[in-house]
């Protein structure tokens, strides 16, 4: 594996919040703390995160909390959120100056556009903040993907460090994986957990795992066996691995979904499962119901 600052797991964070909505903050320590301790790094304000239901002053006082209880050990992540080009560059500023390592993009996702338009879009961004920028592609929510000859342009640009791709596309992730590994200051993360360990396996720099909020140390292993070449401990902790997060996958929406993993790290004294609008909690039968799973 090529030599890359922008490596291993990311975690794409859930966002604690208290039942009337404001940010945990106590929270947001206690799970920064648990991820450094199984050296994986949090991207704030995903997908996972919530990140479009964040208001702008939780969004700076999520970043803040996050770089204060990392006190350095592993980079953050942070994500832009919203639809307005220059609200995104005051964020990136924001975030930045209160220490996180790396900006991450999905693409403004109101208007169908065209690849010219993706192309420009992350082009000006990269050119007009400080810091260094993460393409994010995600169809299942932006219900647009990122082409790879715009991320094969994209990928020249110097202020572009990489792609967290979770497009479910296989021969996609080969081309992708092969765009980064011709270059050393572009990296290539995975954001389909169940093909963590195979995208490893064929040169993928890192992996984005949602379920890694529950589990961060299975996945750190994982990694750790597949770019060492143990390809049979990555395959067995990629099995073992899918079948925890079906707890709380399986037969729900991703909003769902999401509800269900808070309510996975609430048994381990992380957070309490309270959402941001327009999700809601689980019901307290259907809370008890994932716990019994576990």
């Amino acid at each position: 594996m090529k030599e890359c600052r922008y490596r291993g797991v990311v975690v794409p964070m859930v966002t604690p919040v208290t039942e009337k909505g404001n940010l945990d903050v106590d929270a947001v320590a206690r799970i920064i703390e648990f991820f450094a301790q199984n050296q994986v790094s949090p991207l704030l304000m995903g997908t996972t995160g919530e990140g479009n239901s964040v208001s702008d002053s939780d969004g700076l006082l999520l970043v803040q909390t996050a770089v204060k209880a990392a006190k350095g050990r592993i980079l953050i992540y942070a994500g832009l959120t919203g639809n307005c080009f220059s609200d995104q560059l005051k964020q990136a500023d924001a975030y930045m100056k209160a220490g996180a390592d790396v900006i991450v993009a999905t693409l403004p996702s109101y208007y169908a556009l065209t690849d010219e338009q993706m192309y420009n879009y992350y082009k000006e961004l990269a050119d007009r903040i400080v810091g260094p920028l993460m393409l994010s592609n995600i169809l299942a929510t932006t219900h647009m993907s990122i082409p790879v000859e715009v991320v094969r342009r994209l990928a020249d640009h110097p202020n572009i460090v990489g792609l967290k791709d979770s497009e479910r596309d296989l021969e996609r992730m080969r081309q992708c994986i092969e765009i980064s590994r011709t270059r050393e200051d572009f990296a290539y993360f995975c954001g389909w957990a169940a093909q963590s360990a195979y995208s490893l396996s064929i040169g993928g720099d890192g992996i984005v795992p949602s379920t890694a909020n529950y589990i961060p140390s299975d996945f750190r292993s994982l990694y750790e066996a597949a770019v060492s070449g143990d390809m049979a401990t990555a395959e067995r902790l990629q099995a073992s691995t899918n079948e925890i997060a079906k707890i709380y996958q399986a037969g729900r929406t991703l909003g769902q979904s999401l509800c269900a993993l808070k309510v996975m790290m609430q048994t381990k004294g992380l957070c309490e499962p309270w959402m941001l609008m327009p999700l809601t909690r689980l019901s307290a039968e259907e809370e008890l119901q994932i716990k019994g799973q576990l």
